[in-house]
């Protein structure tokens, strides 16, 4: 399910995934995309989130409440800028997607995933099952 080697990637993507970049806000692929499908990892094609748990947090990146499973992304203390963050990586492919933060929806968990549009793909529910990612489509229909 591999979605691009590390050589295929874009200056931005290679920027972002494997140097800890952030891309522009509001000038990214998904921050306003809210069509019905998930999130995967650019690299590794590992499913990350899902179009259930995002939301518009008005920040400029996508964000998600939650991950589709906490196994998949890892947390790790970010000191850079002179700030204190929480950055989140990809287990899959040990990229940098972006980081949370505890500003999220209280009704969902209070978390914000805030994550960079150059460290994943999205695929639609339409083209789930084609694309080898079958098993989602019934947890996308869950709770609608």
């Amino acid at each position: 399910m591999a979605r691009k080697s590390v050589e295929e990637l874009s200056d931005l993507e290679r920027q972002v995934m494997k140097e800890n970049g952030t891309e522009a806000p509001f000038e990214n692929e998904y921050w306003k995309h809210f069509e019905e499908g998930i999130y995967v990892d650019k690299l590794s094609g590992k499913p990350l989130f899902t179009s259930k748990d995002k939301f518009d947090s008005s920040c400029g990146w996508p964000s998600f409440s939650k991950s589709l499973d906490e196994g998949d992304v890892s947390e790790h203390v970010d000191t850079s800028f002179g700030m204190r963050r929480t950055e989140v990586r990809s287990e899959s492919s040990d990229s940098h997607l972006g980081h949370v933060f505890p500003d999220g929806p209280k009704e969902t968990g209070g978390l914000r995933y805030c994550i960079n549009s150059a460290a994943i793909d999205f695929i639609p529910k339409s083209e789930l099952e084609s694309q080898g990612y079958g098993e989602f489509v019934n947890l996308l229909e869950e709770n609608k």
